[in-house]
Order: structure tokens, then C-alpha cells, then sequence
């Protein structure tokens, strides 16, 4: 099972409850309580990352946000806006036990089609992609690591 399991991210000290055998996790983001998912902890690892490691402001980062896509109602996992307004990261996050394949990449493409976000991150918790994307070429380069906030 990939609940709590340790993820290639710090550690961070979640709120963690047990209701009746069904682990929450409060998101401070959404300010509730969320029922913990391995996709989930992994979403709640990679924000505070964000927050904590790469300083993105909290008040710019929109988890679970809707997009329609070929008229399917879809959610992009993590989604990053700078201070105009304009979204400028889309983070895809996977289970820990399911692979980074080329599948992974594609769902990514697709949402990115419609929020046409330059920076863009796939991970599992255990790997993380970075990528740098040039619309006008129609290109993308993969990146070491993720850019601070102020580096954006």
C-alpha cells in the first residue's frame, strides 16, 4: 500500500486523522479535511514542496481545478498562477506505485492543451519530471529541476 509511504520528497508534519479506519489529511490549501489517497499524498507532498522548498505563494496554488477537454469534464491535479493572474505550472501527480510512462506524459499534454501552461511537472513522489515548454516552436526540454518561484 502507498499510503504514507516515504515519498523522494522532505517530510512534512500533515495533520493527519482516522475516522472510523478511513485516514484524512487536512489540506491547508482547501482548509478542509481530505480523505488520504496515495495520489493524494503525494499531492499534499509535492504542494508543501512548492511552498516550503521552491517558495511558490500558497495564495497562488489552485489544487483539483476543473478543465473541459473534448467536452469531458476533467482535473488537473496542481495548477500554479503568478501574481497577473496567469497560470505559469500544471503538476500532474501520480500514485507512488504507478510508473511514469509515456501515457503519463499525454494526460499531462492533453490538460496542458487547455491551460497552455509553460512549465510542466509529472511525478509519483518517488520520480519527478520537470518540463520547459516553447510554444511557438512546438518544443519541449526537460530541466534538471524545478525553478523557484522567482525564477519563473
Amino acid at each position: 500500500m502507498d499510503l504514507l509511504l516515504p515519498l523522494n520528497l522532505p517530510p512534512y508534519p500533515f495533520k493527519l486523522t482516522d475516522d472510523n479506519g478511513q485516514l484524512s489529511v487536512f489540506d491547508e490549501l482547501r482548509k478542509r479535511k481530505i480523505i488520504l489517497t496515495p495520489e493524494e499524498w503525494v499531492r499534499q507532498h509535492f504542494v508543501q514542496y512548492l511552498i516550503k522548498q521552491k517558495h511558490y505563494p500558497k495564495s497562488l496554488i489552485k489544487l483539483e481545478g476543473g478543465l473541459k477537454l473534448h467536452g469531458m469534464a476533467k482535473r488537473s491535479d496542481i495548477v500554479v498562477y503568478n501574481s497577473s493572474g496567469q497560470k505559469v505550472l500544471l503538476v500532474e501527480c501520480k500514485a507512488p506505485s504507478v510508473a511514469i510512462s509515456q501515457a503519463t506524459f499525454d494526460q499531462a499534454a492533453r490538460y496542458n492543451m487547455v491551460h497552455k501552461v509553460k512549465l510542466l511537472v509529472v511525478t509519483n513522489g518517488l520520480q519527478h519530471y520537470y518540463c520547459s515548454i516553447d510554444f511557438e516552436q512546438e518544443s519541449y526540454r526537460f530541466l534538471e529541476e524545478l525553478p523557484s518561484y522567482k525564477e519563473l
